[in-house]
């Protein structure tokens, strides 16, 4: 009797004390979006208001390209996932990236509405604070979604997409990461608002490599603390219980030019939806990179992004002179600021026709 007894309060202390242990190892609780700035937010970054929001950005690459890159990452990622695209792009077009709604520095919407829709209405605001004659929109993940959403939703703003691993059709995932399948179980919510294993963070990465000796504790870091922002774990169940539904019907009635880029390792979002998209969207391209995973753009950017440049093609050089250009004179040397020329803002471009089917 004596014995069954201490084994029931040995019990009871491990319940009440493991929990608590837990906490005291893992205490993560929200960081100040000007805490993380210092490190994450360093030149080219600024910030322009949408929707209430300080959208964090990056405009790299010739000012005057009429027709800029836009580069949308994934779910729990950040701009800095094309830092190997933009470094190589901006050489060749004007590239603008940009921490979505509910990530990044970014961080939460104001009324918490993460549905397609709103995202949709976020992309059209984007469109129209930069005015140019039209996009090509590049996107990973659910980034992706967003670039061919945003082809069929505002297609005279879209002239061209690239999908990365993109989002769309309702197939079965080989493999989830573990910080997705945690956000996504709610009664654990009021834990992990106060706690993050920092191994969560970095078991959920490697998953979604090819080759998961490529995940540095650097870029751990910066996906762990960028979870940590303000609001961002929050955001993250939220924007989970607000997926959109399957619209993945259509797709196939896109018709304007698309690369489609997949990692052949890729379990999250397996190749069976590349092959999809390329069969269902009239003219695509697709290109496969059978060691990589979910995030390839990320895993070898060097690699990636040489179908992409091609497929961009050279900038497109605005008829007007900007402000920067008009403020030189022809030696080089600076004119009067009264004497430069206004940018006017371009009208608005057709949607591209597709390319003719192999």
């Amino acid at each position: 009797m004596k014995r069954s007894l201490v084994v029931v309060l040995v019990l009871a202390l491990l319940l009440v004390g493991l929990p608590a242990a837990y906490v005291a190892a893992n205490w993560a609780p929200d960081r100040p979006v000007a805490e993380l700035r210092a490190r994450w937010a360093k030149p080219p970054s600024s910030f322009i208001q949408i929707g209430g929001m300080d959208v964090h950005v990056r405009d790299e690459g010739p000012i005057n390209d009429r027709v800029p890159v836009i580069l949308l990452h994934g779910t729990s990622a950040s701009l800095h996932t094309w830092d190997g695209w933009a470094e190589v792009l901006k050489n060749q077009r004007r590239v603008i990236r940009v921490d979505l709604p509910g990530f990044g520095l970014t961080g939460p919407a104001p009324d918490g509405d993460y549905s397609i829709a709103a995202y949709m209405r976020f992309m059209e605001k984007l469109f129209e604070h930069y005015g140019a004659e039209g996009y090509i929109v590049a996107g990973n993940s659910f980034g992706g979604r967003l670039a061919w959403e945003s082809a069929l939703a505002l297609p005279s703003y879209v002239q061209k997409i690239v999908l990365v691993d993109a989002s769309g059709y309702p197939l079965p995932a080989d493999s989830v990461p573990l910080g997705f399948r945690i956000a996504q179980t709610p009664w654990l919510a009021p834990l992990m608002d106060r706690t993050l294993p920092r191994s969560v963070i970095a078991s959920s990465v490697r998953n979604v490599y090819g080759d998961p000796s490529k995940v540095t504790d650097e870029l751990v870091d910066r996906y762990y603390e960028l979870a940590l922002r303000e609001g961002n774990r929050k955001a993250l169940r939220e924007r989970f219980a607000q997926n959109g539904g399957d619209t993945s019907s259509r797709i196939r009635v896109l018709r304007l030019p698309t690369l489609i880029l997949w990692g052949g390792q890729d379990r999250l979002i397996p190749p069976a939806s590349a092959t999809r998209f390329h069969r269902e969207i009239a003219g695509s391209q697709l290109v496969m990179f059978d060691d990589l995973g979910h995030v390839p753009q990320e895993e070898d950017p060097k690699r990636t992004v040489e179908p992409v440049l091609g497929f961009l093609g050279p900038a497109l050089p605005a008829v007007t002179p900007t402000i920067r250009e008009a403020s030189l004179d022809q030696d080089g040397e600076a004119a009067p600021a009264e004497g430069a020329a206004a940018e006017t803002a371009p009208a608005e471009a057709p949607v591209a026709e597709a390319a003719p089917a192999p």
